[in-house]
């Protein structure tokens, strides 16, 4: 399955403002701040990297689930359903994922 490229474009009208690099990967995007990956797109998902409090806190939504392409979750990552990043709630996502990948030092 392609990923979403609507779902794309919305997240890069975001994150470009924060000056984040676009990469394709896992057969969608992601996104760079530093060198540090903050989210990306994987088919009609939300991918995003909140670090392992916020990554927990977010689980408690029905939207959410843990980032897992291998089996094996990678830790603080989840992945957000359609539902979870409707309207305004996608910036909200975004801004968590940057606030966490701020804190990291640059690659």
């Amino acid at each position: 399955m392609a990923y979403d490229e609507e779902l794309d474009q919305r997240v890069a009208d975001i994150v470009g403002l924060w000056g984040a690099v676009r990469r394709k990967m896992f057969g969608g995007t992601g996104y760079l701040i530093n060198g540090n990956m903050l989210a990306g797109v994987h088919r009609n998902r939300l991918i995003l990297r909140l670090g392992a409090a916020d990554a927990d806190a977010a689980l408690q939504d029905s939207a959410v689930s843990p980032f897992d392409m291998t089996r094996k979750p990678m830790a603080g990552w989840v992945q957000v359903d359609p539902p979870g990043f409707a309207g305004e709630k996608l910036e909200e996502w975004l801004l968590k994922a940057r606030t966490f990948v701020s804190s990291l030092p640059p690659k």
